[in-house]
């Protein structure tokens, strides 16, 4: 005897419901981080197009805040198009960078009182990106995420950024403008050991700035948490039956 036509057939599949690999979109935190973006761009060209000389794209401050620029504007792509927040690894190395930027100008570099850009670009490059950065890290990421494992990884930018100093200004003639941008790295002044000595030094106070981070972000209050649950709880709910 034989079986049904219908049994030889083969069984319809179910659909294969394949994970979404977006997330919620926060077009809020995308509106706040462009314009984050946008001023930490707009540091470095105002202070070319203000006759600054080109040389001050190889100071500290400048390189810092181009890197900010991307990370935030890639970081407000991903809040708008849903995508997951940047890996700690990289905000917690900009949030780093932001802050010595900041604190270099305004507890050490302000004394000096030479080779400054245009008051706008000052402001932009040394006070509005630090505040951007910080005011991102405490509004719109969540806490406990950095950790002391990090802090080698952030530490690698300022030591490339020291390599390409010391080689850049011993490729150089003396004389020439802004060989040595920091007081601190002037070879010709301190020698290479002087230099590295104190180099080592600010070294170390970075390492302590990045446990410092490390630890209030564990201690910090949630916020961007209460926001997104705050935001949810007046969305209208969601079409479909009653469960």
């Amino acid at each position: 005897m034989t079986a049904p036509r219908a049994a030889l057939l083969p069984r319809p599949r179910a659909a294969e419901v394949l994970p979404d690999p977006t997330g919620p979109r926060r077009p809020w935190a995308a509106a706040l981080r462009a314009p984050a973006c946008g001023a930490a761009a707009a540091g470095p060209a105002v202070a070319l197009a203000t006759g600054y000389a080109p040389p001050t794209l190889i100071h500290f401050t400048v390189l810092a805040n181009l890197l900010v620029a991307g990370a935030f504007g890639w970081s407000a792509v991903r809040s708008w198009r849903g995508g997951p927040p940047l890996s700690p690894r990289l905000s917690g190395g900009v949030l780093l960078l932001a802050a010595i930027t900041g604190l270099m100008h305004h507890l050490v570099l302000v004394n000096y009182g030479s080779g400054s850009p245009t008051p706008a670009a000052t402001l932009l490059l040394h006070t509005v990106t630090p505040l951007a950065v910080a005011a991102d890290w405490l509004l719109l990421t969540a806490p406990r995420t950095l950790r002391l494992a990090h802090i080698p990884l952030w530490l690698l930018a300022p030591l490339a950024y020291l390599g390409l100093t010391l080689t850049r200004g011993a490729l150089l003639s003396p004389g020439t403008p802004a060989r040595y941008p920091y007081p601190f790295l002037d070879v010709d002044t301190y020698g290479y050991a002087g230099a590295l000595t104190q180099s080592l030094a600010l070294g170390l106070l970075f390492a302590a700035l990045g446990v410092l981070i490390t630890a209030v972000d564990h201690l910090r209050p949630n916020v961007a948490g209460w926001f997104q649950h705050r935001r949810n709880r007046i969305s209208p709910p969601a079409a479909g039956g009653l469960k």
